[in-house]
């Protein structure tokens, strides 16, 4: 499971909202072996009087949420990571400067999904990539 949530100032972002959900898409289903048919993406289009970043960034800053099972190694969620900073850079010109990533990763017990805890559900696909 894997839900991911996108901010942005709403003028830069609501533009390139399709985009941004298929190259992220795309890269989790490489660098974590996901299913095609699983997307969860949630975007918050933000106004400039309330999304404050610092000195540095531009107005194509982007903070990418993921939140994901616990089980994927070190090594598949860095190479999520760098596909992300170079698929925004290549596909949308957005800077790895103006790109920020966390994956925060919780026991499938936190999780409730179709009626059942997390770690109940009879998954088709390998968290433990």
């Amino acid at each position: 499971m894997a839900q991911v949530k996108i901010f942005g100032l709403k003028e830069n972002l609501n533009p390139i909202k399709e985009r941004v959900s298929d190259i992220i898409h795309l890269c989790v289903v490489e660098a974590f072996k996901f299913p095609m048919d699983k997307r969860f993406h949630r975007f918050f289009p933000m106004a400039k009087e309330d999304f404050y970043y610092a000195a540095g960034r531009t107005e194509a800053y982007t903070i990418i949420e993921i939140s994901i099972f616990e089980g994927r190694s070190v090594d598949s969620k860095k190479q999520l990571i760098r596909m992300l900073f170079e698929n925004f850079h290549n596909k949308l010109n957005i800077t790895a400067q103006d790109l920020e990533i966390t994956i925060f990763e919780t026991p499938k017990s936190n999780w409730g999904i179709r009626g059942y805890p997390g770690d109940e559900l009879q998954l088709n696909y390998n968290v433990n990539v």
